[in-house]
């Protein structure tokens, strides 16, 4: 009897080894483990030994149906493991493919592209400048002076005693005429610091784009035609503007540039764009270029005021606040 169910222990586990589906593991369930299976029955034929072997008989059994268990349980988890695995592995080529989620340009970034393209289509070109900069570049050489209150420390981020965050991008316009001659046709866009009082159009960083334009023969008109064009090109054709009289330093004349913006209930307010203007010979004569024999004009945008325009946002902070409610839209 004990020869029989050591046989038994054998050939259960040789056909487990051998099972590599479901149904082959099922097969083997009812075969050995099942109410009438060959391990189960062995438990009813202990009886029928002679007494002194029920005691080992009893012990052999109850060992065979543990090992029997184990193994097929772990059989059963290795198929289970290899058709998740099989799973994972599947790929339907049939079905549409599903595109990785990737960042976008900041609606800033992406309205400096365009704005940098309208200009290149014009002939610009693009120029760039630090933005810590020293006394000379971003006062003294623009035609401003010590006493002028536009330097006082409380208008501006000073570093130390020479040293300030650029108020205005228009430092650029210095560092190009320094070193090169007219003509002269460039924009340089970037940001700028002021310690403004946040609000909805105010901000105490944000960004501006500056052209420059010098050569002989220069004038209003000119200047005039280009912000046309590039308003039309930026906003549409239907978009209003205007030149308003202003005082600049470094201009003169100079000009505010308003638009004409409707709110949600279509009543129209005039919206201040920038300023701009014919470059001050005092400027020309800074940078060493001849006053008596070139002109140019300049302007500088606040590029976060286009995007407003363009694209109805009625709040600056919502730029810089990192909400991808907003910056989804974009």
């Amino acid at each position: 009897m004990l020869e029989q169910f050591a046989k038994i222990s054998k050939d259960a586990l040789d056909e487990l080894k051998a099972v590599r589906d479901f149904a082959s593991l099922e097969q083997f369930r009812i075969k050995y483990l099942g109410r009438k299976g060959l391990v189960t029955q062995m438990l009813t034929q202990i009886g029928k030994c002679p007494a002194e072997q029920r005691p080992a008989a009893g012990q052999l059994a109850n060992k065979i149906k543990k090992e029997a268990t184990e193994v097929f349980e772990q059989v059963k988890e290795a198929i289970l493991q290899r058709q998740r695995a099989g799973r994972r592995q599947f790929i339907d080529v049939t079905l549409p493919g599903r595109l990785p989620r990737i960042g976008k340009r900041h609606i800033i970034t992406q309205t400096i592209n365009e704005l940098l393209e309208i200009f290149a289509r014009m002939g610009f070109s693009v120029v760039y400048g630090p933005e810590v900069e020293d006394e000379w570049h971003n006062f003294v050489a623009l035609n401003i002076p010590s006493e002028h209150p536009a330097r006082d420390p409380l208008d501006n981020f000073y570093i130390d005693d020479k040293l300030l965050l650029r108020s205005q991008t228009s430092t650029i316009q210095i560092r190009v005429m320094e070193k090169t001659k007219p003509p002269i046709r460039l924009v340089a866009p970037g940001r700028v610091y002021r310690p403004d009082t946040v609000d909805a159009t105010h901000m105490f960083m944000f960004h501006q784009l500056e052209a420059l334009v010098v050569d002989e023969g220069i004038s209003m008109v000119d200047m005039k035609t280009t912000i046309d064009q590039f308003i039309k090109a930026f906003l549409g054709k239907d978009a209003k503007w205007r030149f308003r009289p202003s005082f600049f330093p470094f201009t003169e004349p100079s000009a505010e540039v308003d638009l004409l913006l409707a709110d949600k209930s279509g009543k129209e307010t005039w919206v201040e764009m920038g300023g701009c203007g014919m470059v001050d010979p005092n400027v020309f004569d800074a940078v060493g270029i001849d006053s008596e024999k070139y002109t140019g004009w300049a302007f500088g945008f606040g590029i976060e005021r286009l995007a407003m325009r363009k694209f109805g946002i009625t709040d600056i902070r919502l730029f810089y606040e990192n909400d991808l409610r907003f910056l989804n839209q974009f």
